[in-house]
């Protein structure tokens, strides 16, 4: 079974960091896998925050957190992180990442094969 796990939520103050990761397992993408996080703030729709694809690095960032989040490929296979900086309390979200094998367009949900559970990130004031 194919399984995403995400780690490293948790509260901040506006203006920290944290760095988010996603690990897969129960199959191995290899480097042509695109893997993305999501979130979902407080009474709004899952949205795109950020993507990567193992092929060949290319990155994609949503408006809103372009500048302040970097999303990078770990040094194993089947891991990606969040590094989020800059934090602002619009951030408060459920966080979660999404696989697929192949490049697929990176905001379409109903695209990605897998899904993890999610994680909260709070920011507070």
């Amino acid at each position: 079974e194919v399984k995403l796990v995400e780690s490293g939520g948790g509260s901040v103050q506006a203006g920290g960091s944290l760095r988010l990761s996603c690990k897969a397992s129960g199959y191995t993408f290899g480097r042509n896998t695109l893997m993305a996080w999501f979130r979902q703030l407080p009474g709004k729709e899952r949205e795109g925050v950020a993507a990567i694809y193992t092929g060949d690095g290319r990155v994609y960032y949503d408006d809103s957190v372009q500048g302040r989040f970097v999303v990078s490929q770990a040094n194993v296979l089947n891991t990606v992180y969040l590094e989020m900086n800059g934090l602002k309390v619009e951030d408060t979200a459920i966080y979660t990442c999404a696989a697929s094998r192949g490049w697929i367009s990176w905001r379409s949900q109903d695209q990605y094969w897998y899904w993890g559970q999610g994680t909260q990130v709070n920011v507070s004031a």
